[in-house]
C-alpha cells in the first residue's frame, strides 16, 4: 500500500516518540490501530456490497456468456483450418503429380480438389453463421445484463434515499 521499509518505519517511530513522549505513545498506536481497522473493515464491507451488486447485475452471466463464445469461437476456427489444410494438400497432390488435366486421372484429381474447396467454402459459410449467432446471443446477454445492472443501481438508490430521509 504505502512503499515503507524498516528504516522509514524506525524513523516515523522515533520522530514519534520525541514529539507524543513515551508515555502517550502506546496510546497513539492505539489509535492508530483502530482506524486502520475501521479502514479495512470498511474497504472489505464496500468490495462486498460491490460483488453483490454485480452479482445481482447478472455481470456473472455476462462472463459466462462470453466464455461459451470464446470457446465456441475455438471450436469452430479448427474444422475451418482442417478444411484449408485438406485443400492445400490435395492442391499440393495435383500438382505434385504433374498429371494431365485431359486424362481421366487428371479430370479425377481436378474433381476432387474443386469437391474439397466447396466442403472449404461451405464450412467457413457455417463457422460464420455460428459466430454472428453466438456474437447476437452475446450482445443479448450484455443488454440483459445492463439492464439487471442499471435495475440493481436504481433499487440502491431507492434504499439510499430512503436510509437518508430516515437520518
Amino acid at each position: 500500500m504505502f512503499d515503507l521499509g524498516w528504516t522509514e518505519l524506525l524513523v516515523i517511530g522515533i520522530v514519534a516518540l520525541i514529539v507524543v513522549g513515551p508515555k502517550d505513545l502506546p496510546v497513539l498506536f492505539r489509535s492508530v490501530g483502530r482506524f486502520v481497522g475501521k479502514a479495512k473493515g470498511m474497504a472489505r464491507e464496500f468490495s462486498t456490497a460491490m460483488n453483490q451488486a454485480a452479482d445481482q447485475a447478472g455481470v456473472k452471466d455476462v462472463t459466462d456468456t462470453f466464455r461459451s463464445a470464446t470457446d465456441g469461437l475455438n471450436k469452430v476456427t479448427n474444422p475451418v483450418k482442417a478444411a484449408t489444410d485438406a485443400v492445400k494438400e490435395t492442391a499440393k497432390s495435383v500438382t505434385d503429380l504433374n498429371l494431365d488435366p485431359e486424362s481421366e486421372t487428371g479430370k479425377l484429381a481436378a474433381q476432387r480438389a474443386e469437391d474439397a474447396h466447396k466442403i472449404q467454402e461451405a464450412t467457413a459459410k457455417k463457422a460464420q453463421e455460428r459466430l454472428d449467432a453466438e456474437a447476437k446471443a452475446a450482445e443479448e446477454a450484455a443488454a440483459e445484463a445492463k439492464a439487471r445492472a442499471d435495475a440493481a443501481r436504481k433499487a440502491t438508490q431507492t434504499t439510499d434515499s430512503a436510509e437518508d430521509s430516515k437520518a
